[in-house]
């Protein structure tokens, strides 16, 4: 599946669109918002959400489909191989079919059921720690090697927010 791109200074506003929106109210859902958005246009997704990372369990602080995998839900995947590898490791996991779906995920019986099976999942990283993922889900084979550069230079847009939830600030009411 061919997916249009961006030209360059359509994707310039957009960043700087993107920016403007820290400065607005509501974050930090206003923000993982606009970063769901974001990767929709450059990549496409099914499934969208961002994770806290809370010692060896995942929080979800965002679900672009809530009723499916609401926020406030917790799993273990610090010491899976997902875990050594995004979270220990810091590196980002493309998985392009059902087989590496299978390899990193428990509920990847749930996935396939949904008409997903491929996933890129990208470490947010500061101060060398691993506090949170961005997590994008699509049909088998959505998601190729080239994609994993075009979303991960958001990542670090989601530093403030995530470091303002685990610091218990005023944002910490997301499901908690």
């Amino acid at each position: 599946m061919h997916r249009p791109q961006p030209e360059p200074d359509a994707m310039a506003d957009e960043f700087a669109a993107l920016l403007a929106q820290l400065k607005e109210p509501d974050q930090p859902q206003t923000l993982f918002k606009i970063i769901d958005r974001a990767t929709k246009a450059l990549v496409g997704h099914r499934l969208f959400t961002i994770l806290l990372v809370d010692g060896d369990q995942v929080e979800r602080l965002h679900s672009n489909r809530p009723d499916e995998e609401p926020v406030g839900g917790r799993k273990p995947m610090g010491s899976t191989p997902w875990g050594e590898l995004v979270l220990k490791r810091r590196e980002p996991f493309l998985g392009t079919d059902m087989e590496a779906i299978r390899w990193a995920f428990s509920n990847h019986a749930s996935i396939k059921a949904r008409g997903m099976g491929s996933a890129i999942n990208i470490p947010i990283v500061y101060d060398a720690e691993t506090i949170g993922t961005m997590n994008l889900l699509d049909a088998e084979h959505h998601y190729k090697p080239d994609d994993v550069p075009k979303v991960h230079c958001l990542a670090p847009l989601l530093i403030p927010a995530i470091m303002t939830v685990r610091s218990g600030g005023q944002y910490a009411q997301l499901g908690r």
